[in-house]
């Protein structure tokens, strides 16, 4: 018998209060948007506080800026998010039930949809004011790594988004519909904790590279750095987690057990790596912008 760690017992739901007939609960994945943008918000508060950071002692933007910035990106992940899940994963399924798109609380967001949210309405304060884009991206890539983290944690806690069956001593056995994709007649195996990886690789990894980079390293002095790490370092980092994590059920079919979005032969990509191959081809682009830029002043 393969050896499995069991699901920790921990509800989805910190607590919940009824009033007037109705009941409001607060979940630990809004709890991890939350504290995720907030800590976010002070991690690119103290870089804009901090002149050291940035060329000719004079960072991009002001603190008040920032905070009329957090107003837009809070509304691009939400409304990217969103539609970006509707549109990449089950557009069939929103487009039968248009009512559902904005029932948020069942879940479904995609992060390449909220990353693309993000950079439109970056797009729109900075150009609004005047403030240089490419710097102003890599103020706000240095703040996503906290919501990152504690979002794929908050995932983990949900039992969602698990990985393939897996015979690794830490496979997880979640409890729910992951059983409906086992491969035991008993519908009980163990997965790869995708979720966990994800944590550990795009937010505490990538965040700490990050960090480094502008604090150590001077990076916020060369516009694009930051940003450029951030994207490659995300897209490289998904790219490979999806080979052990479950695909979406509708991309799953009797002549594709994969779940891949684009395949031919028997071979290709999940829809995740999918979007995820322009993340680090822009990535790439802007590093070797910056480190052209660096080559160039010296």
């Amino acid at each position: 018998m393969i050896a499995m760690l069991p699901f920790p017992e921990i509800s989805p739901e910190i607590f919940s209060i009824s009033l007037f007939g109705m009941t409001f609960a607060l979940r630990w994945y809004a709890l991890a948007y939350i504290v995720g943008i907030l800590l976010g918000w002070r991690v690119v508060l103290r870089a804009a506080r901090t002149p050291r950071l940035w060329r000719d002692d004079r960072p991009v933007m002001t603190p008040g800026q920032i905070e009329d910035l957090l107003f837009w990106v809070i509304l691009g992940v939400i409304l990217g998010g969103r539609l970006g899940y509707v549109l990449f994963y089950q557009p069939g399924f929103y487009l039968q039930n248009p009512a559902r798109i904005l029932q948020l609380w069942e879940g479904g967001m995609s992060f390449h949809g909220g990353a693309l949210g993000v950079i439109l309405a970056g797009l729109f304060y900075t150009t609004r004011h005047r403030i240089p884009v490419i710097s102003t991206g890599d103020l706000v890539c240095l703040g996503l790594a906290p919501g990152l983290f504690l979002g794929r944690l908050a995932n983990f806690i949900n039992a969602e988004l698990w990985g393939r069956p897996t015979d690794l001593p830490w496979g997880v056995a979640f409890p729910g519909d992951a059983a409906q994709f086992c491969p035991d007649v008993a519908g009980i195996c163990a997965r790869h904790p995708s979720q966990l990886y994800e944590a550990l690789l795009e937010g505490l990894l990538l965040g700490a590279l990050l960090i480094w980079m502008a604090w150590r390293r001077g990076a916020l002095r060369y516009p694009g750095l930051i940003g450029g790490t951030f994207l490659a370092g995300y897209g490289l980092a998904r790219f490979l987690v999806e080979f052990v994590r479950q695909p979406d059920p509708q991309f799953v079919t009797a002549g594709n057990p994969l779940g891949l979005a684009f395949h031919v032969g028997g071979y290709g990509l999940t829809m995740g790596q999918i979007l995820s191959l322009p993340m680090i081809a822009i990535g790439l682009f802007l590093i070797l912008r910056a480190r052209r830029r660096v080559s160039v002043a010296a």
